[in-house]
């Protein structure tokens, strides 16, 4: 386990592609060694959920990982129980600007092809997910993929409360309020090089506005997994009261605003809207009803 103080690369983020041709998938000259995955996990006063986050990725399958810790000056025992995985390789403890500023200092870091952020209170659905994941760049060409999630209980991951569906993409679903779930959203490093990194300036949203940049307005190639990618811990910012619900509704439409986008009047109510679909188990419907 290496430990690393912040740095910087020409990353950054960025409004408009630096390139003409941002667009074309982005190939890798030859599929032989397999991709490097970057898995960054952002951490604060963790001790009490990073554990499983941790064994999650141990325990891949798929060798060819880099995981990246970003830390951000924990004053529990966080630092002292990743110490007991060696597979990290990296950890990185200092005070950040929130946590879009330490997703963004991870992926500076990152020296994967690929980058994936599993958060301190979420874990890999199974085993396999990140070998599905490197199979897929590599098969389809695609520069970025997505899957499907299930909210768990935070004290019982094993208690799914929601699950979320996401479907195949197409480029007008944002504007029904769509969104892949962003723990599941792995990423060509090149694209982060194109397109640009988190927008800081917004607080909750700016997963959801690298998304829309990337996807919607650049329209960087994406490919769906129909498999349960993530387990994530019941909660989020955005979610956890009527007013942040609020203050996040206002952060969507600046996702928009300054990406120069006008979404349609209902999209941004159609957003929070589409999670109540997520806690419907439709087996346990059919099974009622037909």
């Amino acid at each position: 386990m290496k430990t690393i103080l912040q740095g910087e690369d020409d990353l950054q983020i960025k409004k408009e592609p630096s390139s003409n041709n941002f667009n074309q998938n982005i190939y890798w000259i030859n599929d032989f060694p397999p991709p490097r995955i970057s898995v960054i996990t952002v951490c604060f006063n963790s001790a009490n959920t990073i554990r499983h986050t941790l064994e999650s990725i141990k325990n891949q399958t798929y060798l060819n990982i880099e995981h990246i810790i970003i830390d951000g000056a924990s004053t529990d025992k966080t630092l002292q129980i990743v110490q007991d995985f060696t597979h990290v390789s990296k950890v990185i403890s200092e005070r950040d600007k929130g946590i879009f500023d330490a997703m963004n200092k991870g992926i500076r870091y990152a020296s994967g092809d690929i980058i994936g952020i599993l958060n301190s209170d979420d874990v890999y659905a199974n085993d396999d997910v990140l070998g599905v994941v490197a199979d897929t760049f590599q098969t389809t060409g695609t520069d970025t993929l997505y899957g499907d999630l299930q909210y768990v209980h935070p004290r019982n991951m094993s208690m799914v409360l929601r699950r979320w569906k996401s479907g195949k993409y197409h480029l007008n679903k944002f504007k029904y309020g769509w969104m892949p779930p962003h723990p599941t959203f792995f990423v060509k490093k090149e694209v982060y090089r194109k397109a640009g990194l988190f927008d800081t300036t917004l607080k909750t949203a700016a997963d959801y506005e690298f998304m829309l940049r990337t996807l919607y307005k650049y329209q960087f190639s994406c490919d769906y997994v129909p498999k349960v990618l993530v387990k994530m811990a019941a909660g989020g910012a955005s979610n956890v009261s009527l007013n942040a619900r609020l203050n996040a509704n206002r952060e969507d439409r600046r996702a928009w605003a300054i990406n120069g986008l006008t979404p349609y009047f209902f999209t941004l109510y159609l957003k929070p809207a589409r999670k109540i679909f997520q806690f419907i188990n439709k087996e346990q419907l059919r099974r009622a009803f037909f």
